[in-house]
């Protein structure tokens, strides 16, 4: 399985700000001047089948799939890592394989062995997985329309 850079930057933040606690108020204001990007607002991705996707990812992955069609998920859910990563790889990179999609969504999860039991259940198999992670475990799937999925469970300090 090839290396996790999106792991490794994810859990090094997320354990930078469990041991060491978020950054002082007003720190980022003297960082960051006004008129500069603030986080992640939301994915939004075409597919060919939109309602059978959203359907998949809340049968088989849980996602609370609102009737609109997209989910909302909290950063301030319990054991969720208070960030998220935004990074790029390089177009040669066969990180996102077999996919042939240019992104890759990182789900962080709350209990890798169950998503992976309710993945067998319904007939997901796993593409790999890594329990031996220095930033936690992960496992890797691909969704119905063959975008590859990383579920990462983070590493609990």
């Amino acid at each position: 399985m090839p290396s996790n850079p999106s792991g490794r930057i994810c859990g090094a933040i997320f354990m930078a700000l469990v041991l060491v606690g978020p950054p002082a108020v007003g720190v980022s204001e003297t960082v960051a001047p006004a008129g500069h990007v603030t986080g992640i607002g939301g994915v939004f991705f075409k597919s060919k089948d939109p309602k059978a996707l959203a359907a998949w990812y809340r049968d088989v992955l849980g996602v609370p799939v609102e009737p609109w069609g997209g989910a909302l998920l909290r950063y301030d859910a319990p054991g969720h890592p208070p960030l998220a990563v935004w990074s790029p790889f390089p177009a040669t990179t066969d990180y996102m394989a077999p996919s042939t999609a240019t992104f890759m969504v990182n789900f962080a999860v709350d209990d890798l062995d169950a998503i992976a039991a309710r993945l067998k259940a319904k007939g997901v198999a796993l593409l790999g997985r890594n329990d031996k992670d220095p930033d936690g475990r992960f496992a890797w799937i691909v969704d119905p329309d063959g975008t590859k999925v990383e579920l990462w469970e983070p590493k609990r300090p």
